[in-house]
């Protein structure tokens, strides 16, 4: 799906993008930068939260002597996540000025609207490209929709009437943005940019203009596509546009990098919107984070709430024991299907077609309820205790089917566990951490959950043992594994 576009492999940091690199996530942190402390904070919960790269403002000589010590910090908190300076209006200044922010940074990001007119334009931008190829930086050239070169999108307006067929105000304000950033590109290379060092990107706030325009950049060039619904907006709206906007554009093979630009509610955390890149991602095929959970609406037939609680308590037992299977080095389970179906109408064929899945009984059907394994049915459920038993059969495929082998890409570690680095204040830091820890509880992904069903399992099957990281919670032993051979199941019908 993603492989049809060919872009420069382009590395920040310790991170690759384009060429056939996985789609990168990155964020964005809406703390003042000067704020060291707050900002580090932020950082590592993004990171936490699933961030490959993270971007701050760099507004000011403040902001411009704080990233240095933010780097250091960071460091010492053992977080190698590239950096990402935001700059606009005086970043000619704040580069040439503050030498360490800009050795510290991995990637400038310029808005070739705002860095002056005219002469000044090219001078100005000149300025920021030779910093970053005097420091072996990379740059993102970032056209946006609300910030464009007036002086550009009036030569174009005018070429526009003067060519007898007008495309109208829309098409040469689009027409404008892609010129932009290819022109600001190629001057780039011009003061010595190499092109794998070049990051390209064009944002508005409407779907099908993101659409077009990145569309249009994607055909006239190889750089790398920086993608994202800009100003997407809060909640339910800002989450759909952007899995629009970037679903449609990801499915063409087109974005090596997306940012999902969510205002984040009053007291929300931040990492929401890294939350929401990766089910897209996720969702599209493209990278896998963690198991997931297929689940029927429900209807008439299913009157019973019983495979609605049963898919919430294989949602968050996955989530739950998530990290010890990536800590025992159970490669591949994240990208796990487990169905939970209704009734059989659809129920049988689903699970078959997960890796493991379960078809419950709907209303007026027998009470009794098939699982399957890789498509061939393991057994039948019956009784009040299908939720535990369906939960320890789970267990012992995942532990089965995902044999322990050094894992290629490690859990993102416990931040909050390390030591800071001397001279640090850290209360910020700990509270940033505590209120992802919080945020993360909220939504399942760790914490004290405890469901009757795992209840259940604790006390019906028999001894169990811990399993550290779950929360205090003890896990079943496995009395039908097998060890050395198949994948089996105890002998119910």
């Amino acid at each position: 799906m993603h492989s049809s576009r060919k872009t420069h492999r382009v590395r920040v940091g310790t991170v690759e993008m384009g060429g056939g690199s996985p789609v990168r996530i990155q964020s964005m942190t809406n703390t003042p930068t000067s704020d060291v402390e707050r900002t580090v904070a932020q950082i590592l919960e993004l990171v936490s939260a699933g961030s490959e790269l993270v971007r701050f403002t760099v507004k000011d000589e403040e902001d411009a002597r704080a990233v240095p010590e933010i780097a250091r910090v960071l460091a010492g908190y053992g977080c190698s996540v590239p950096l990402v300076g935001d700059f606009h209006y005086n970043g000619h200044r704040l580069l040439t000025r503050h030498e360490d922010c800009a050795r510290a940074l991995d990637k400038y990001r310029i808005n070739p609207g705002n860095v002056g007119t005219a002469e000044q334009h090219d001078a100005n931008f000149r300025t920021m490209i030779e910093a970053a190829v005097e420091h072996g930086k990379v740059v993102r050239i970032g056209v946006n929709g609300g910030s464009l070169d007036q002086g550009l999108l009036a030569d174009l307006i005018q070429a526009d009437l003067e060519a007898g067929q007008p495309r109208g105000t829309r098409g040469v304000f689009l027409d404008a943005m892609v010129e932009s950033a290819l022109r600001s590109a190629r001057q780039a290379q011009e003061y010595g940019l190499p092109e794998d060092r070049i990051v390209l990107s064009a944002k508005v706030s409407e779907v099908q203009e993101v659409v077009e325009v990145n569309r249009a950049l994607a055909a006239r060039s190889r750089y790398a596509l920086h993608v994202g619904l800009t100003e997407a907006g809060m909640g339910l709206k800002g989450t759909v546009g952007s899995a629009l906007a970037l679903g449609i554009l990801l499915s063409e093979g087109v974005g090596d990098t997306i940012r999902v630009s969510l205002t984040p509610a009053p007291g929300e955390s931040r990492s929401r919107e890294v939350e929401v890149a990766r089910e897209i991602l996720q969702g599209l095929g493209l990278r896998s984070f963690y198991p997931r959970v297929t689940a029927c609406p429900g209807c008439g037939r299913t009157s019973s709430s019983l495979f609605q609680e049963l898919a919430q308590d294989v949602q968050r037992y996955l989530q739950r024991r998530m990290p010890d299977w990536q800590e025992a080095g159970l490669v591949g389970v994240e990208s796990l299907k487990v169905a939970v179906m209704g009734c059989v109408v659809n129920g049988p064929g689903e699970a078959r077609g997960a890796n493991i899945g379960i078809s419950l009984p709907g209303s007026g059907e027998i009470p009794a309820a098939p699982v399957y394994a890789d498509g061939k049915r393991l057994e039948t459920l019956k009784g009040d205790d299908l939720a535990p038993r369906f939960l320890q059969i789970l267990e012992d495929y995942v532990r089965h089917r995902y044999a322990p082998r050094p894992a290629t890409t490690p859990p993102v570690p416990d931040l909050k566990g390390l030591n800071p680095p001397p001279g640090v204040r850290t209360e910020a830091i700990e509270a940033g951490l505590d209120a992802r820890k919080a945020c993360i509880e909220e939504r399942s992904v760790v914490g004290n959950y405890v469901s009757t069903a795992e209840v259940r399992l604790t006390t019906q099957t028999g001894p169990s043992h811990p399993h550290p990281g779950v929360g205090g919670v003890s896990t079943p032993r496995r009395p039908n594994a097998t060890p050395g051979g198949g994948f089996r199941t105890g002998a119910r019908s």
